[in-house]
C-alpha cells in the first residue's frame, strides 16, 4: 500500500552510501572486465528504481503476503533443481533467453522478509518447542534445495542470517547455550571427517578449498591456493594509493595479466587493492560498514518487531557477505565464491540487495516518531471536529 511520508524521515545518508559503493562497484567491474561495465551500471539503475518504489510501500502490507512469497521461493528453487543452467558443476541459474537469473540471491531476501513476519507473529511463543520446530522445518525446505544445487556458501549464509534473526526476535539464552553445546562438538566432528580423503559429506572441490586453506604448503593443493595468493599479491602491489592514482606501471598487473580468475566477482577486492591501494580498500570497507550500521540504526526506530528483525537481517547479510569476500581475497578464509555486496558483478545479487534496502528505508520512514506524529494529527483532527 502506497503511503505519503515526510522527506525528513527519509534516510538520505543511507542513499548516499549506497550510491557511493555502487559507483565504486561499476568502476571496478569496468576495470576488471570493460564489457561488463554497462551491464553493472544498468543493474544499479534498475536496483535504485526498485528500491525507491519499495521504500514508499508499507512493508507491513508487503509482509501480509509472506506465505505467497515463501511458496514462490520454493517454486523458484525447485525449478533450478529440475531445469537450472549449470556452470562449474553447479546448477544455480534459470535461463530465460540470453538472460540468466540466480534465484538463491533473491531467496535470501525473501526468507528474511518471511521470518521477520513469522517471528513477530510467534513472539509470545518463540521459545516453545512447537514454534522452534516449525521454524526449523520452514528453514530446512529451502535450505535443502539450496544445498542440492550445490551451493554450500549460501546454505551457510542463510543459516547464519536465520540465527541472527531468531536471536533478535528474543530467543532464550538457555536455548542458545544448549544449541552451542551441541553445535560445537558437531562442528569438530564434521571437520575431522571432511579432512579424510574418502569422506562423503562434501563435494571434492569443496573439500579441496578447505584443505588448501588448512594446508597451504601442501603441493597437492597448490592449484586451489594459487588464486588467493595472486589476490594477495595484487592487493599488496597497490601499496598506499594504488597503481591507477600513482601511475606506477613498473610491475606487471596481476589483475590485467589474468593471474586472478573471476576478478570481476569473487576477487573484486583484489582489483580495488591493486588499482586504488590501501586507501581504496579502506573506503570500501568503511562504506559497507556504514551501510550495515544504518540498517541496525533503522531497526532501533522500527514501529514493530518485524521491522526490527527485517533491518537486522538485511544488515547482517551485507556485513556477513562483505566479511567473507574480503577474508577470501586476503587469504583469511577458504575460497567460497561469495560476492562483495554492491561491488561485485552480478545483476541478481545487486538488484536483490537493493530490494532489501528498499524495505529497510521503508522501516525507517515508518519510525515510531513518524507514527506518533500521525496519531497526534488524527487526535487533533477529531478534537477540531468535535
Amino acid at each position: 500500500m502506497l503511503k505519503q511520508y515526510k522527506l525528513r524521515f527519509y534516510n538520505f545518508r543511507l542513499i548516499i552510501f549506497l550510491l557511493a559503493i555502487s559507483l565504486i562497484g561499476v568502476t571496478l567491474v569496468g576495470t576488471a572486465a570493460s564489457d561488463l561495465k554497462s551491464k553493472q551500471f544498468a543493474g544499479v539503475v534498475l536496483g535504485l528504481i526498485i528500491m525507491l518504489i519499495l521504500s514508499l510501500l508499507d512493508y507491513s502490507w508487503i509482509m501480509n503476503f509472506q506465505w505467497i512469497m515463501y511458496g514462490f521461493n520454493i517454486i523458484m528453487l525447485v525449478v533450478v533443481r529440475i531445469a537450472g543452467d549449470s556452470a562449474n558443476g553447479a546448477a544455480r541459474w534459470i535461463g530465460i533467453g540470453s538472460f540468466r537469473f540466480q534465484p538463491t540471491e533473491l531467496s535470501k531476501i525473501i526468507l528474511i522478509v518471511f521470518f521477520a513476519k513469522f517471528f513477530m507473529d510467534h513472539e509470545e511463543t518463540l521459545n516453545t518447542p512447537k514454534t522452534l520446530v516449525l521454524s526449523g522445518v520452514l528453514l530446512a525446505v529451502p535450505l535443502f534445495l539450496i544445498l542440492e544445487q550445490p551451493d554450500l556458501k549460501n546454505t551457510i549464509t542463510v543459516v547464519v542470517i536465520f540465527c541472527i534473526m531468531i536471536y533478535i526476535a528474543g530467543l532464550s539464552y538457555k536455548i542458545i547455550g544448549g544449541v552451542l553445546l551441541i553445535a560445537v562438538p558437531l562442528l569438530i566432528i564434521f571437520l575431522s571427517i571432511v579432512v579424510q580423503p574418502d569422506q562423503k559429506l562434501l563435494k571434492d572441490y569443496q573439500r579441496s578449498r578447505i584443505m588448501s586453506f588448512l594446508y597451504p604448503e601442501n603441493e597437492e593443493y597448490s592449484d586451489d591456493i594459487e588464486q588467493q595468493n595472486n589476490s594477495k599479491t595484487a592487493i599488496a602491489s597497490g601499496e598506499l594509493v594504488g597503481k591507477k592514482l600513482s601511475g606506477d606501471d613498473s610491475t606487471t598487473s596481476v589483475n590485467k595479466g589474468n593471474f586472478v580468475a573471476e576478478n570481476q566477482t569473487d576477487f573484486i577486492f583484489a582489483v580495488a587493492g591493486e588499482e586504488y591501494g590501501f586507501i581504496g580498500c579502506v573506503i570500501i570497507v568503511l562504506l559497507l560498514l556504514a551501510i550495515s550500521f544504518e540498517c541496525i540504526r533503522m531497526s532501533l526506530r522500527a514501529k514493530d518487531m518485524s521491522g526490527k528483525i527485517l533491518c537486522c537481517g538485511i544488515g547482517g547479510l551485507i556485513a556477513l557477505q562483505s566479511f567473507i569476500n574480503i577474508c577470501v581475497a586476503t587469504g583469511l578464509a577458504p575460497n567460497t565464491g561469495t560476492p562483495l555486496p554492491f561491488v561485485s558483478y552480478g545483476l541478481t545479487s545487486l538488484v536483490s540487495l537493493y530490494i532489501g534496502m528498499g524495505l529497510v528505508l521503508n522501516v525507517g520512514l515508518q519510525s515510531s516518531t513518524y507514527n506518533k506524529e500521525i496519531i497526534q494529527k488524527e487526535i487533533d483532527r477529531r478534537e477540531d471536529y468535535l
